[in-house]
């Protein structure tokens, strides 16, 4: 710009965030030298902690006082979305936040901010990132917000440290190894997936984002406390779960009608249901045979561990909430860009009907382990999906020591937030990586391998459930397009606020093949 630096060269919807209309936000270096330090970090990253994600900063009206300490208004709209692709010539196109790059220009890709008044250094740069994902608890703990706790619970994985963390840790990855991996889960995930998709009809309209959540709430309720989908507990405890899922992320404010004051309520809810399947089974313990018991995470922790009834609780949520929430988000981001890529689908679609081709001929009709191991162009999609979606979009930790990293001072007790977009969306990392591109991910030597993915954590706190996530979305990518060619209805674009989601619920037509694979 001739007359100053335009710090908003990302993109986002004109009917956004509150139905405000955004402006380009223009800072002169002659006006705001003495306050940009305070600005920038404010206009990137304030609201970020308060939407508890990555978001633009909308404005609806250059007030007064921007003028006044130096900050100039071009009032001309811009479209798209920050953070998130957007349907352009049939290729997915996605921006990063204004917040982010304005910030990244000014300060580097390491800079301390200040988030709710806590001093914080935030990070997108790749190699401080995989050394706060890579790094125990002797260097970082645990800085998520108080919602955290109090709805998930205080004995969360996600705020143990130490041998306390070890221990749920084995706990999840017991849950979700691999001998349950070949069998049940894959074998519920076919089932389930089956079960969600027979109530979709020809040329009618779905809401992906529901779909996919009952899903992923069906695998969780059934291997979690063996509830099978369909029945009036089960529904009632999605539809609490579901009030639950969206306080988690909310704003700490305990007030009537509140996301946070209902999720507080369906985790009281949530409990009940808990501990009274505890209470039935160590009724029942001395009278089902060995073979007869329940074989879900509930009766595991049961018969393994010396937990109290509230970190079972806890440990419970904590595995719904993993489970159920970034899965399903990934499904409906996979659906929506799917819906906008032909050719990935049409590749994605030859893979899967060469799979069911083979297991015609062999006679059987689920999914086994072999089937699942062809999915390689698949698993690209999955990939690319969770690198361009960026689900979880930050970590928060605390020094717990004093650290020095690349010349930088991190004191103790500071916070710490590694943005991964940042990482994902570099283009030194990945060419145009603006575009949903799943090819990206092929080599001669199979899947692409690189250490700047970091879409399931890094270190003792990988998350326990990546596999098994994969698993879920490669199953129902399978009866997607074996089965369905689907569309848009209506434009519904993810947004990030306060956690990512599409407003409309991702309505989509869907249409039956002529020739589907498997029935419904």
């Amino acid at each position: 710009m001739a007359n100053g630096y335009d710090i908003a060269q990302a993109t986002f919807p004109y009917q956004g965030f509150m139905k405000m209309a955004p402006h380009r936000v223009l800072i002169t270096p002659e006006d705001c030298s003495s306050t940009i330090g305070t600005i920038l970090p404010w206009l990137g990253f304030t609201l970020l902690q308060f939407s508890f994600d990555v978001n633009v900063v909308f404005i609806q009206s250059p007030p007064p006082i921007w003028e006044k300490i130096g900050i100039h208004m071009d009032t001309s709209p811009v479209t798209g979305l920050m953070g998130y692709g957007k349907l352009q010539d049939q290729d997915m196109v996605l921006t990063l936040s204004i917040g982010l790059q304005s910030a990244e220009c000014w300060h580097g890709k390491i800079f301390m901010s200040n988030l709710l008044g806590k001093p914080t250094v935030v990070s997108a740069d790749a190699e401080l990132n995989r050394f706060i994902l890579q790094a125990d608890s002797r260097l970082f703990e645990p800085g998520w917000s108080r919602s955290i706790g109090e709805v998930l619970g205080k004995h969360s994985i996600l705020l143990q440290v130490g041998d306390a963390h070890k221990k749920m840790r084995s706990i999840n990855l017991n849950f979700a190894n691999n001998g349950k991996l070949k069998t049940p889960f894959l074998r519920d995930a076919y089932r389930i997936a089956a079960f969600v998709m027979s109530s979709w009809k020809n040329d009618s309209v779905v809401l992906g984002k529901y779909e996919a959540r009952k899903l992923c709430f069906h695998m969780m309720a059934k291997n979690i406390l063996s509830l099978e989908p369909g029945t009036p507990v089960t529904e009632k405890l999605r539809k609490e779960y579901e009030a639950f899922a969206k306080g988690v992320v909310s704003l700490p404010l305990n007030l009537p009608g509140t996301a946070y004051s209902k999720a507080l309520k369906a985790r009281s809810y949530i409990l009940e249901v808990v501990w009274q399947c505890m209470e039935e089974r160590l009724c029942r313990k001395k009278d089902v045979e060995e073979e007869d018991a329940k074989d879900d995470l509930l009766q595991w922790t049961l018969e393994n561990s010396n937990y109290s009834e509230e970190q079972i609780g806890d440990l419970i949520l904590g595995t719904f909430f993993g489970g159920y929430n970034t899965t399903s988000k990934a499904i409906a981001l996979a659906i929506y860009f799917l819906g906008g890529c032909p050719k990935t689908v049409e590749q994605l679609r030859e893979e899967h009907d060469r799979i069911v081709q083979g297991k015609r001929r062999g006679g059987n009709s689920e999914l086994s382990c072999d089937d699942y191991k062809q999915m390689e162009f698949t698993q690209c999609v999955i990939n690319e999906t969770l690198r361009l979606g960026n689900i979880v979009p930050y970590i928060q930790r605390k020094a717990s020591t004093h650290i020095k990293f690349k010349g930088y001072d991190i004191p103790q007790g500071c916070n710490v937030m590694a943005v991964l977009p940042a990482v994902h969306l570099d283009p030194s990392f990945f060419e145009s990586p603006e575009q949903f591109n799943p090819w990206r991910w092929q080599s001669d030597h199979g899947i692409r391998r690189t250490n700047n993915f970091m879409a399931f954590g890094g270190g003792a706190r990988l998350c326990p459930g990546a596999v098994l996530g994969r698993m879920e979305m490669a199953v129902f990518l399978h009866h997607l397009v074996i089965n369905f060619n689907w569309e848009l209805a209506e434009p519904d674009l993810p947004m990030a606020f306060p956690s990512l989601d599409f407003p409309k619920g991702l309505p989509i037509k869907v249409r039956l093949l002529s020739n589907p694979q498997v029935s419904m």
